[in-house]
C-alpha cells in the first residue's frame, strides 16, 4: 500500500482562537471543525509536563508527570503524588512516561508504566508493574517489579519512546526509540528502535516472530523505528497502530506486523536537520512503507483510534497529537483502514499536545506538554 503524504500548506487549520490558552478563568471554548462542533474545557491544570494517562474504572484517571510523579484525578482535583515510584532519569525527553492499567485491574489493581531508567552507561527505556494501593486520599505502589529494561544504557537524553498498549490476548506492546543512535534500530539484538511484545510477567510470548532467539531478540515484534511516541490497538484492522517522529520531515503512521522492518534509518521520507540525505532514500527492498507520513514534520505524540459515541462523525478515525504545532490531527479512514484524508484541529490553542485519550463516555482528553501542563476535555458542543 502506498503511503499518503500531507503538506502543512494544504492542511485545514482550524484554530479559531489562535494563540489563546485555556485557563481555569476561561472555563470553556468552542470550536467549529469540519464535522463537529467541539466544546473544550480544562479538567485540571498545574501538572508538570504530563505524559501519559489511563482511565480508572470508577470514573477517575491516573496521570504521569515526566519529572517522576504519578497523580490521580478525582472530581476535577489532583491527588498528592503516589508513593513508591522508582527513580527516573528525568532529563531532556526522559523521565516518567506512559501508564496503562492491567486488563484485570478491577481484580488485581496492577498498573504498568514506562520510564527512562538510570544505570551503568546512562539511561534506557524500562517498564515496571506495581499494585496501586489506595487509603482514602493517599495512594502508593506496592510489589513493584521491572518487567522490561533496555540492556544498553547510553548518555543521550532523547528518543526513549514510549507507549504501552495491551493486546486483547493480554500481551503488552512497548514502543521504544532509537536513543538517538539510528543504527540501533537495525540491530536485531538491541531493543532500541522497536516494538516490543511481552507477557505481563516480562517473558516473551511463544508466538513472537523471533521467539527462538535465532534471528533477533525473542521480545521483538518489529524493528526499524525512530522514536515511537504514539500507539493504540485498533479494532478496525484488529492490530497495533503506531506513530513515530521522523527527522526533518518523515513522521510516520505504521501498522507494525510481526517480524517486519520499517526502515529507519535506511529509508525515510525525511532528511537530516542539516538538510543532508538519510540512508538510501524513501524505499528499498526488505523494508516496509508507512501507511501515512507528514512532511514537514508535526512532531507527533499520542494516538487514539476513535470508537466512541460522542462524535459519531469520527467513528473509526485516528486522532494524533502534534507537539510542534499544538494541533490535533484527525485522519479519516475507509472500512479497510486505509487513510484517506486529514483534518487539523486547533492551532496552539492549548499548547503542545503530548497525549490523546478517548474516555469511556466518548469525550477526548488531551495532555499538554508544558511546565504548567493541563488536561483538556473535548466534548460535543
Amino acid at each position: 500500500m502506498s503511503p499518503t503524504k500531507t503538506l502543512a500548506s494544504s492542511a485545514v487549520l482550524l484554530g479559531l482562537l489562535a494563540g489563546s490558552t485555556i485557563t481555569p478563568a476561561l472555563a470553556q471554548q468552542t470550536f467549529e471543525t469540519q464535522k463537529a462542533k467541539i466544546l473544550a474545557e480544562t479538567v485540571v491544570d498545574g501538572l508538570e509536563n504530563p505524559w501519559g494517562l489511563a482511565f480508572l474504572p470508577d470514573g477517575e484517571a491516573i496521570v504521569t508527570e515526566r519529572d517522576g510523579r504519578i497523580r490521580i484525578i478525582a472530581d476535577g482535583k489532583l491527588s498528592e503524588p503516589v508513593a513508591g515510584v522508582p527513580q527516573v532519569a528525568a532529563s531532556g525527553q526522559g523521565g516518567l512516561l506512559d501508564v496503562a492499567l492491567s486488563p484485570d485491574f478491577a481484580t488485581d489493581n496492577l498498573i504498568f508504566f514506562s520510564y527512562s531508567e538510570p544505570g551503568e552507561g546512562g539511561q534506557g527505556t524500562a517498564v515496571a508493574r506495581a499494585k496501586l494501593v489506595r487509603d482514602g486520599a493517599s495512594a502508593k505502589l506496592e510489589d513493584l517489579t521491572t518487567i522490561f529494561s533496555m540492556a544498553k544504557k547510553t548518555g543521550t537524553s532523547h528518543h526513549f519512546g514510549s507507549r504501552l498498549v495491551f493486546r486483547p490476548d493480554g500481551t503488552l506492546f512497548i514502543t521504544t526509540g532509537d536513543r538517538g543512535q539510528g543504527d540501533r534500530a537495525q540491530d536485531m539484538q538491541d531493543s532500541a528502535g522497536a516494538v516490543i511484545r511481552i507477557n505481563a510477567d516480562g517473558f516473551a510470548p511463544a508466538d513472537n516472530p523471533f521467539a527462538d532467539g535465532g534471528k533477533g531478540l525473542p521480545i521483538l515484534w518489529s524493528k526499524g523505528h525512530r522514536n515511537l511516541q504514539g500507539a493504540t490497538f485498533d479494532p478496525v484492522i484488529n492490530a497495533l497502530i503506531t506513530v513515530e517522529h521522523g527527522a526533518k520531515g518523515g513522521d510516520e503512521i505504521n501498522y507494525p506486523e510481526a517480524g517486519k522492518n520499517y526502515g529507519w534509518p535506511v529509508i525515510t521520507y525525511g532528511v537530516d536537520y542539516s538538510g543532508a540525505k538519510i540512508g538510501t532514500g524513501t524505499e528499498a527492498a526488505g523494508y516496509e512503507q508507512p501507511q501515512f507520513y507528514w512532511d514537514p514534520s508535526i512532531a507527533p505524540s499520542g494516538l487514539a483510534s476513535y470508537q466512541g459515541d460522542m462524535f459519531p462523525e469520527w467513528k473509526g478515525d485516528l486522532l494524533v497529537g502534534s507537539l510542534k504545532f499544538g494541533q490535533l490531527s484527525r485522519l479519516e479512514r475507509d472500512d479497510a483502514g486505509k487513510i484517506t484524508g486529514e483534518e487539523r484541529m486547533f492551532d496552539a490553542d492549548f499548547g503542545r499536545i503530548r497525549d490523546v485519550n478517548v474516555a469511556p463516555d466518548g469525550s477526548v482528553w488531551l495532555l499538554t506538554d508544558e511546565s504548567d501542563g493541563a488536561i483538556i476535555r473535548l466534548s460535543a458542543g
